[in-house]
């Protein structure tokens, strides 16, 4: 008889299916669950990083903007704009980062930390 498709081994010489990239590595650090923790985490403050940045980068132009307008209420008005949106901007990040854990402990874990979340709904 002869092997059809679905009889074809996935797995050579017994071993366990491993995914591609990062989250297929097999090491002493963890698992797939740990290192796709770690990417979001990462990803999570790269996010907050930039967004500070682009706090700075608002501030100081919205400062220049007040100190360059000679008085011109459009300009005025435009540089005001900038600094609002600006502090605003932070102000929702931050606070996002707050809302995501108070949101996680009121449903029961932790969206934040959602590679412990993984492995303990695996176990």
């Amino acid at each position: 008889m002869r092997d059809l498709l679905a009889q074809i081994p996935l797995y050579p010489n017994n071993q366990n299916l491993q995914g591609i990239g990062p989250l297929g590595e097999v090491s002493d650090e963890g698992t797939a669950i740990t290192k796709f923790s770690q990417i979001l985490s990462s990803a999570i403050g790269i996010i907050t990083i930039i967004a500070g940045i682009w706090f700075v980068f608002l501030v100081i132009t919205g400062a220049y903007g007040f100190m360059t307008s000679d008085g011109d209420k459009q300009k005025l008005a435009s540089a005001r704009n900038r600094l609002t949106w600006g502090l605003i901007g932070l102000v929702v990040v931050i606070a996002g980062i707050f809302i995501i854990e108070l949101v996680g402990s009121l449903i029961g874990f932790s969206i934040l930390n959602i590679g412990e979340t993984i492995q303990n709904a695996v176990q």
